[in-house]
This record gives structure tokens, C-alpha cells and sequence, in this order.
């Protein structure tokens, strides 16, 4: 690995949303520089973070209604990078969102892995819930409102399909939500009614109504429907949902704690009634219930309890936190072996030591175990990371011992070929990287530092970067308390 020498970086992001009713690309420049003194360890950070170029909204291509049309966006990515005279080779870190209902498509899985294979080294985040509502709040600006703010602000981004929900105080996440709530859930052709969704059939069922396809629309039976939305994502808020309401909860139920003080609407439903981009949105005309949502969202006596504060981006907030906020960038004091890179979708496994050092260390071989059964119970390969959190000052012969320790415990693994991946929040990353590539030369090494994550993230590490540092993208997929 090349010396580090204190260089100033540009790298390029790409961000894309593919979502139940449109996609859309932003491409960004992160600037990188070396934020620590002559003297002191390396420290790179992002100084700046610049949007070169933003995609039309496009409608998201398919096939059919359960098949994506991998081919279409393909050649819509290549277009866009084209006109902002970006090539594929240039992007080297960003996200890959496949948002709402989307994701459920037969074949969402094989349209990031070709995406993530055609379009760029990027890194790739498919969105489950949680982290789509949480890269939306970072798009929209709920996350920066909390962080200059004492109060507790709930972005609600209402698409397609799904209503993702993001709470937010003093910029740490206090819990996510996600409820079957979105303009495309019914639409029309002409003056019918061309398709209800899955959620909203069950709700009809439970209120025996005979409303269904092919009927003529009666806008006040719809009314009644996007009305009812409205309220549901009020005791949503209040964490006061009934058991009716739950036939349109997605996953897990509100899990925040917090009172709530002010909320935001961004995503499709927050065009509606913002009209940032009215222009964009006369090309990409709804036949659904979009506007009507809209209108009860804005009509709702319950909502009109908290003050709303307005987005800084409506329909794009996915994108634009996909494409500038997924990115970390490592310690600067890292081991890495370029050929083992980039690596994506590692989960990650935490070895506290907290309860002291040498206890820890004597309690490895447990903990990657445990690790594997968790991570890869069949040992068929699936490879994870070690985060070592809560490391003491550590010298010269504890370096030496945890690097055996690691090692020894390493080989109940199935497939001991694969890259020993350690991260580390402290600056021990290259002396105890290379303390292993010392004790074992045959150990390909990743271990990389200045990376706080979570048990339960997952981490994609990209290629190393003229400033010897990684890009990092860590995906909280679920809840952390």
C-alpha cells in the first residue's frame, strides 16, 4: 500500500432511486481533504459536497406490474452519466435505492447486482424500510432541522407506495415506521378504477366494502380512503394506531419514544403539495390518487396539531441523501489488499471490550462462533466483519496478542481464504493490520478504522482512494434504540 501523502481529493457520487412511480439520479463531488495537522495522524474528511448533475423524474420502467425493466434503466443511467460527462469508471462511491413497492419486484435483486456491475464501483444500499425513510430525512433536511434544533421532527416521505417515517432529535435517530400508504395505491384509466393494491384490498374487506377494479370512479368513496391514510399517519405519529389502522403498517410498529414536535412531508405526495418542480411534474402526470392524498393530508384536523416545516427537497429527498449522505470515508492509518476490494453487503459482528482487555481477548474464539452462527449458519461463505468497539490504550504485546487471537479464532470459519475484514473506531487499523499480515502472511487483511457502525449494519467498503482512505457506506437496516 502506498505511503499516505496529504493530497487534497475529488471523487465522484452517484446516487439512484428507483422507486414505485419514478427514478431519478443525482450525481455529486465530494471533496476530500486531510483535516489534521503536520504532525498528527492523518485525519480525511469530506470538506465538500457538491451536486453536478440531476436527472428529469422519470416514470420507473416495467415490464410488467411484478417485473422491473432492467435493460430501460440501465440505458437511463448511461444517458444521464453521458450528459453530465460522467463515465461509469469516474463513480466511485454512492447508493443504489430501490425504494416502496419496487423493491418487491420479481427481479429488484438482479437489477442492482447488474447495476452495480455496469454503472460504476459504487456502493450499493438496497433499502429495506427503515433505512429508506432514514436516507429520506437526510434528503430532505429533517435531519439537519433536528441537529440545529432541540425539537422532535418526524419526516414522513409519502410515495408510491409507502409512507417511510424517520424520527429525528438533536440529530440522532429516535425510531422509523413504515405504513402501505402511497399515491399509486389505486389507479385509474379514464373515469375507472384500474387497479387497487394488496393493502388497500384488505382494508376495503375490512370495512365490506365492494369497492374493486374496473369500477367507475366516486371520487367522495376514494375521498374516504385517502382521508382515512391521513389519520392513520396521525396515530401513527402519536404511536396511537388501533387495530384496523395496522392492516397498512408495514413491518414493525413506531418504536420512538419521543413526543413529536414538528414534522415534514417530503417524497411524491410532499410534490403535491409543494410544487418545487412543477415542471418536471406537468411531464410525469399522476392517474392515481396522489393528489387526492395530498389534499387530505393538507385537510387533516389531527395533522394541523403540529407545525409543519417544509422540505428542502420534496420528491427528490431519496436521491439526494442516497447520492451525499450514505458515504463515510475511513482513517487514513488503514491495511487493506486492493484485490480484495470493494466488498459489499458484509454484516457486521461487535466484540465489546468493554469488560477489559484480556478478558476479551480470551473470549475471541467465542465470539466468532457465535458470529457464524448467526451470520453463516450453513457455512456456505457468507463473509462478516469484526468490529472491535470499546478498545483500551492498547501496546506493543497487546497488539501482538489480539492480532493471535484473532487469527486462532478465524479458522473455525468454513472458507479461510476470505479477507479478514476488522474495523475498528480508533487508530489501530494499520499497526494491528499489519501485525496480522506479520503473524500470517497468508491472511488477506481488511481492517480498516475511524467507522463507528452498529451490530446488525452492514458495510460496503469501496477501492482505496489516492488519500489512502476507503469510501464506506454503513446500512442501518434496522432500529437502533
Amino acid at each position: 500500500m502506498k505511503q499516505y501523502e496529504p493530497l487534497k481529493e475529488e471523487i465522484i457520487s452517484a446516487g439512484i432511486d428507483i422507486g414505485t412511480s419514478t427514478t431519478k439520479i443525482v450525481l455529486s463531488q465530494f471533496s476530500l481533504m486531510n483535516m489534521a495537522g503536520g504532525t498528527h495522524l492523518p485525519r480525511i474528511e469530506i470538506i465538500d459536497k457538491e451536486i453536478i448533475h440531476r436527472s428529469p423524474i422519470y416514470r420507473t420502467p416495467l415490464l410488467t406490474s411484478t417485473t422491473v425493466d432492467i435493460e430501460a434503466i440501465e440505458k437511463l443511467v448511461r444517458d444521464e452519466y453521458d450528459k453530465a460527462n460522467v463515465g461509469s469508471e469516474d463513480i466511485k462511491t454512492g447508493a443504489v435505492i430501490i425504494t416502496g413497492e419496487t423493491a418487491t419486484k420479481q427481479n429488484a435483486e438482479e437489477m442492482i447486482h447488474h447495476l452495480s456491475n455496469h454503472a460504476g464501483e459504487f456502493l450499493v444500499a438496497t433499502a429495506g424500510p427503515d433505512l429508506e425513510g432514514i436516507i429520506a430525512a437526510k434528503g430532505s433536511g429533517a435531519y439537519q432541522y433536528s441537529k440545529k434544533t432541540s425539537k422532535t421532527i418526524a419526516n414522513v416521505d409519502v410515495g408510491g407506495g409507502t409512507a417511510n417515517v424517520a424520527v429525528y432529535r438533536m440529530g440522532r435517530l429516535c425510531g422509523t415506521c413504515t405504513l402501505h400508504i402511497g399515491g399509486r395505491l389505486i389507479e385509474f384509466s379514464e373515469d375507472k378504477i384500474s387497479s387497487i393494491s394488496p393493502p388497500v384490498r384488505n382494508l376495503l374487506k375490512e370495512w365490506n366494502s365492494t369497492l374493486a377494479t374496473g369500477d367507475v370512479l366516486v371520487e367522495e368513496e376514494v375521498k374516504k380512503i385517502t382521508n382515512y391514510m391521513a389519520d392513520v399517519i396521525s396515530r401513527m405519529l402519536t404511536r396511537t394506531m388501533t387495530a384496523e389502522d395496522k392492516v397498512l403498517l408495514l413491518g414493525h410498529e413506531p418504536n420512538w419514544k419521543e413526543e413529536i414536535d414538528v414534522i415534514m412531508f417530503s417524497g411524491g405526495i410532499s410534490e403535491c403539495l409543494y410544487r418545487y418542480e412543477s415542471k418536471g411534474f406537468e411531464q410525469a402526470p399522476y392517474h392515481d390518487i396522489g393528489m387526492m392524498l395530498a389534499d387530505s393530508l393538507r385537510d387533516s384536523q389531527s395533522l394541523k396539531g403540529w407545525s409543519w416545516i417544509q422540505p428542502d427537497e420534496t420528491v427528490r429527498a431519496t436521491v439526494l441523501g442516497a447520492g451525499t449522505q450514505t458515504t463515510e470515508i475511513s482513517g487514513a492509518t488503514i491495511q487493506v489488499e486492493t484485490k480484495d476490494l470493494p466488498v459489499r453487503n458484509v454484516p457486521v459482528y461487535q466484540i465489546s471490550f468493554k469488560d477489559g482487555f484480556q478478558k476479551s481477548v480470551h473470549h475471541l474464539k467465542d465470539a466468532v462462533k457465535d458470529a457464524i452462527e448467526i451470520h453463516d449458519p450453513q457455512q456456505e461463505g457468507q463473509n462478516f466483519a469484526l468490529y472491535l468497539s470499546g478498545l483500551p490504550y492498547v501496546g506493543f504485546r497487546d497488539i501482538q496478542q489480539l492480532a493471535k487471537g484473532l487469527l486462532e479464532a478465524v479458522k473455525q470459519k468454513n472458507k479461510t481464504d476470505q479477507p479478514l475484514i476488522i474495523v475498528l473506531e480508533s487508530d489501530h487499523a494499520k499497526v494491528l493490520g499489519q501485525t496480522l499480515v506479520a503473524q500470517d502472511s497468508s491472511q488477506s487483511i481488511i481492517c480498516i478504522d475511524q467507522i463507528k457502525v452498529e451490530h446488525g449494519d452492514y458495510l460496503d467498503i469501496g477501492q482505496l482512494l489516492q488519500t489512502s482512505v476507503v469510501p464506506v457506506v454503513v446500512k442501518t437496516l434496522t432500529f437502533h434504540s
